[in-house]
């Protein structure tokens, strides 16, 4: 080749190929068109119309009413006390599977955490009834030994006895979440650690955790919508003794007294501005 040569010039893919490269994922996009974009547009659209289908501004006044104040602090206070308890407990559990001394439990927890994570509803409801309720299972066996829970204040129809039920699909999820992000700590960093005199609280402190830290908050994260937009297992379990906001969202789509859609699409939008919040703050 002589010095005076020229590179041939780049030949642009035909439009077609391009096309195609676009092909496979046309099905997401449908699918976020249907199930996303669609009825997000809906819902915000129906909060502004009232009952006769006209332009309104009362859906969002009428959010100011107390019941409706005190659903969305008792959706939070729940949401906030299982993804901070299921954030804890899973991660202890995680790290004891994965790194800690109970390796041997981890194919058996995996196994659990994946049946678990996925177990609510009615279902989890009963489960717990037929457990934790009045004449549940343990309920009777403890009462059997003198140990009275509801009379010492229990009760699985409370604040208390909700968040317990939760947390029986929250921890298992976190487990799934964080033991991958687990096992991504290289052995090298502690023995490096070591290495230059640091203890293990401080190998925690300085490196595990910060490494740790942007999963820790994206699972607690996931932990808070999951709880906060559960609504057949808080219902099941309580019968809408406790009010939440997907309950009362519940009360406003399908009530016959109190049936007001345009309030309901109000509460749903003030879900899903409280859902940006959190993940603008991650």
């Amino acid at each position: 080749m002589t010095s005076d040569t020229k590179p041939l010039p780049a030949t642009k893919p035909p439009a077609r190929e391009g096309l195609l490269k676009w092909l496979g994922v046309v099905p997401f996009f449908l699918f976020a068109l249907a199930f996303l974009i669609a009825p997000a547009t809906f819902l915000f659209l129906g909060s502004f119309q009232d009952l006769q289908g006209n332009f309104t501004l009362d859906n969002f006044r009428n959010l100011n009413q107390p019941i409706v104040v005190n659903a969305y602090k008792n959706s939070l206070q729940v949401s906030l006390a299982t993804a901070v308890g299921g954030t804890i407990f899973g991660f202890l559990m995680a790290y004891a599977v994965t790194i800690g001394r109970a390796r041997r439990a981890r194919s058996g927890l995996l196994t659990f955490s994946g049946v678990a994570s996925n177990f609510a509803g009615v279902p989890l409801a009963f489960a717990f009834i037929a457990t934790l309720g009045r004449i549940g299972l343990v309920t009777t066996l403890l009462k059997g030994i003198g140990i009275d829970l509801y009379q010492q204040g229990f009760s699985l129809y409370s604040f208390a006895g909700l968040s317990l039920t939760y947390m029986y699909f929250q921890f298992p999820l976190m487990i799934l979440i964080i033991a991958p992000a687990i096992e991504g700590l290289k052995r090298e960093w502690r023995e490096a650690a070591e290495n230059l005199g640091a203890t293990s609280g401080e190998y925690w402190r300085y490196v595990a955790f910060p490494v740790l830290l942007p999963s820790l908050l994206g699972a607690m994260i996931l932990l808070f919508a999951n709880a906060f937009g559960a609504y057949a297992t808080a219902f099941a379990l309580t019968g809408g003794t406790i009010n939440l906001v997907t309950i009362l969202i519940g009360t406003q789509m399908r009530g016959d007294v109190l049936r007001d859609p345009g309030l309901g699409y109000a509460l749903a939008v003030g879900m899903v501005a409280i859902m940006a919040v959190s993940i603008t703050a991650y």
